[in-house]
């Protein structure tokens, strides 16, 4: 088996598979995953529907158990990590509780962690002026665009002050005009924060302009068939996607997806 270096490492999976037994017999999802994670990455899992993309991201946040291999999370298993709340993690649905405002679904897992009144009042103040969402405290979810639900959700992962971020397809379900806006925003606030960030979308565009790595992914049982670098600078702006740099990566990116349905034939 193949074996995990933890140096500098926020992610290591060495020689992960994992498979659903079903009532039409076993499902394999992922078959012999290796990947690495740097602190300060921002990685992007991309690949067609069914691919294990988030079933992987959901066995690094111990949602999931893996078949076989081997999976530590800043040099814990996934089930420390997620005792001792070291990461946050923000589904493709806000999942907000309609009953309670803005500020109280962000204080939700700080109340929970037992925080003080005071630390929650602070730390809901200060990611939500980080979402740019200063002002809608006491809104409620069903007064506010999907956008901007999802940046209450994202505020929420973020309050618990986490080193690492798990992003399920966080925009998936938003206009273009919307995720466009989100994209941009995320990038600064990845910069801002310095937070290791994964990420899963089904978006070439998304994915080359967020990232500074994309794990391409096979159709099932999921593989990692290439590995990007995007090498673009910390303060580029959406005008980059006209760029040949740019086109050129998004073709690397749909050259893998294509070469990867070798897979089913």
């Amino acid at each position: 088996m193949t074996e995990i270096n933890t140096l500098n490492s926020v992610v290591q999976v060495a020689g992960l598979s994992l498979d659903f037994v079903t009532k039409d017999g076993i499902v394999s999802a992922l078959s012999e995953v290796d990947l690495t994670i740097e602190s300060g990455e921002f990685v992007s899992f991309i690949g067609p529907s069914g691919c294990g993309k988030t079933t992987l991201m959901r066995v690094l946040a111990d949602l999931e158990t893996p078949t076989a291999g081997r999976v530590q999370v800043n040099g814990m298993t996934p089930s420390q990590a997620r005792q001792q709340r070291a990461y946050g993690y923000v589904f493709q649905a806000p999942a907000l509780l309609p009953w309670r405002t803005v500020q109280d679904n962000v204080t939700l897992p700080l109340e929970i962690m037992g925080k003080s009144k005071a630390e929650q009042q602070a730390l809901s103040h200060e990611y939500l002026q980080l979402v740019n969402l200063d002002g809608f405290e006491n809104k409620f979810p069903w007064q506010l665009s999907g956008g901007m639900q999802q940046r209450v959700s994202i505020a929420r992962a973020l309050s618990v002050e986490p080193q690492l971020l798990f992003m399920d397809e966080p925009f998936g379900a938003l206009d273009e005009i919307t995720r466009d806006h989100l994209n941009d925003q995320l990038l600064r606030l990845w910069q801002a924060t310095k937070k290791t960030v994964v990420f899963v979308t089904h978006s070439i565009p998304e994915a080359v302009f967020l990232s500074s790595r994309i794990v391409v992914m096979s159709p099932r049982p999921g593989r990692i068939i290439d590995v990007i670098d995007c090498n673009f600078p910390l303060d580029r702006t959406l005008d980059i996607r006209e760029t040949p740099e740019f086109l050129a990566i998004a073709q690397r990116v749909r050259q893998g997806l294509q070469a990867g349905h070798s897979y089913d034939d």
